[in-house]
């Protein structure tokens, strides 16, 4: 399960990385704002009732206590939450499915849940079974914006 477009509305913060030079510093601050999805939400709820959720998300590590809270406020924390490290650069699609082959020798794997088109081309590809969160509606400047991060500055 994704997190930042599936269960946290991250469209307030997207102003920061939207210009140059992009403040990432304030894009990541404002993760704790973040409103929640109510579909992202459902789905965790939904999921949780016969699977282990797994939160698997391009965030950088020094946000896992603000994730962590962001979780637990609105009722979906107390589960396991895997995050870029600090150095990585790599694309969004990259990582996820890296750190999804990982978990899969844990255990299997039901569906994959991400808003990201190159995150779930990349999982269907790799033999996952996917879940589109198509609900956070984004203006075409904040969609690219949002791209950009995940895919070519492998930031979020």
């Amino acid at each position: 399960m994704d997190i930042d477009g599936v269960v946290a509305d991250v469209r307030h913060r997207l102003r920061h990385v939207e210009r140059r030079p992009k403040d990432w510093d304030a894009f990541f601050a404002a993760a704790e704002r973040d409103p929640p999805h109510p579909e992202g939400i459902a789905v965790v709820s939904t999921l949780a009732a016969d699977h282990d959720v797994v939160y698997v998300t391009g965030r950088p590590e020094h946000l896992r206590a603000v994730t962590e809270t962001w979780l637990e406020v609105h009722g979906i924390g107390g589960r396991r939450l895997v995050m870029r490290t600090e150095r990585d650069r790599s694309p969004a699609a990259h990582l996820k499915v890296q750190i999804v082959r990982r978990l899969e020798s844990e255990a299997p794997i039901g569906v994959v849940v991400d808003d990201d088109a190159e995150v779930l081309a990349a999982m269907e590809a790799a033999g996952y079974a996917t879940f589109a969160a198509t609900w956070e509606r984004r203006a075409i400047e904040e969609d690219a914006a949002l791209a950009e991060a995940q895919e070519a500055d492998g930031r979020t």
